[in-house]
């Protein structure tokens, strides 16, 4: 979980009067999640942020679902997803189930002629290709390459895209995300023993704050639907707020690989979780130091969850015929391990610069038409022998 964060002018307490250099008041919101029971901010506006001028209808962005029930594994080529000029355009779902949606994203030109608000999910963005400014009401981060930044549901934004080369990897989650419960203290502090800690992430740096009225199209993701709300005010309009839900970024160049003497488990690249499913990091790192270690993971049986692997850069020692951007899909019921020749490949190195992010999820995914479109079929054959 991020932990506290102040930025520009609050009142010295809350729910108190807090006026304007004119007198008037500046207008206060609750940003809170889970009732009024999880992480919440109290941020503060120069407008009502309630005023809606008109709703002009809606549209819907329904992932199609090719494969509802299936026990195959696939690779699917994300680099195959085609570039788009628009941000909301360019998100493709490839995969999903009610907890979660995995998306592709290609766009080419920033955010710009609208704001965007997902009303339905966290937001996880790992950066594969690019760099810019994600610009929302609780402040602007800057990004680069293999950069995660996690948008709580809610937020309000924007991005500017330094270059139309712009790749992204992307996890909706209808639940919070956190990150792991194994590495923080009952306080909610992150170990000695976590593989990161606070000062790895970024908060807000600058609070973009615009005093306007007019006309401002916010769309808004509710339900698989995309709501276009015209408001009145400036959605950047906060002057000051303070609490713990906020934007922030995490460079999966910052987490600190767990290894030992033999061939660690999953768990130890375990970087955000929810109570549905798991991300985890895989980043260079020393391979196991036991005089007989065998540095390829094990086979094992996928009894409960699926397993999505995003191959971001490096060798992947486990797999053949990888490439930047390809993801494995390995779903629940079946075993899987390493491609034929990768064990007797692995024995003897001792380190790797692999760079990957898998999700791990509790409930089966159902593959989407538009990730079928760019999957290999064939894939479920290729560990099989060949003399």
């Amino acid at each position: 979980m991020p932990f506290y964060h102040k930025m520009g002018s609050i009142p010295h307490k809350r729910h108190t009067v807090f006026k304007k250099p004119d007198g008037s008041l500046y207008y206060e919101q609750l940003f809170g999640t889970i009732g009024f029971d999880g992480m919440y901010t109290n941020s503060y506006h120069e407008h009502r942020p309630t005023m809606v001028k008109e709703i002009k209808g809606s549209y819907s962005v329904k992932p199609e679902i090719a494969l509802e029930n299936h026990l195959k594994s696939y690779r699917l080529k994300g680099f195959q997803v085609p570039p788009q000029p628009d941000y909301l355009d360019s998100r493709t779902c490839i995969l999903m189930n009610s907890d979660v949606q995995i998306l592709l994203a290609a766009p080419q030109e920033s955010l710009r002629d609208y704001w965007y608000k997902n009303a339905d999910s966290d937001e996880l963005l790992f950066v594969h290709q690019g760099s810019g400014v994600l610009r929302t009401h609780l402040g602007n981060l800057k990004f680069s390459y293999g950069d995660y930044l996690l948008i709580p549901r809610g937020v309000i934004y924007q991005i500017d895209f330094d270059t139309a080369v712009n790749r992204l990897f992307i996890v909706e989650s209808r639940r919070p995300i956190y990150t792991p419960k194994r590495y923080r203290n009952w306080f909610g502090q992150l170990l000695e023993h976590s593989p990161f800690c606070e000062r790895d992430l970024r908060r807000p740096e600058t609070l973009e704050t615009h005093n306007e009225k007019g006309e401002f199209l916010i769309k808004i993701k509710k339900q698989d639907e995309i709501f276009n709300m015209v408001y009145a005010s400036h959605p950047f309009d906060v002057v000051g707020y303070d609490g713990y839900n906020y934007p922030y970024a995490f460079s999966i160049h910052d987490f600190e690989p767990i290894t030992g003497r033999i061939h660690q488990p999953p768990p130890v690249h375990q970087t955000f979780e929810t109570d549905a499913f798991v991300v985890c990091s895989f980043v260079p790192r020393k391979y196991d130091y036991h005089p007989e270690s065998i540095p390829a993971p094990y086979n094992h049986s996928n009894i409960d969850s699926d397993e999505v692997l995003y191959y971001v850069d490096g060798d992947f020692m486990s797999r053949n015929d990888i490439e930047k951007g390809h993801i494995s899909l390995h779903p629940a019921g079946i075993p899987h391990g390493p491609h034929p020749g990768a064990v007797e490949r692995s024995i003897g190195q001792t380190e790797t610069e692999e760079l990957a992010v898998m999700v791990d999820t509790f409930k089966p995914l159902k593959v989407t038409k538009a990730g079928l479109e760019i999957a290999d079929d064939s894939y479920h054959k290729s560990w099989l022998d060949h003399e």
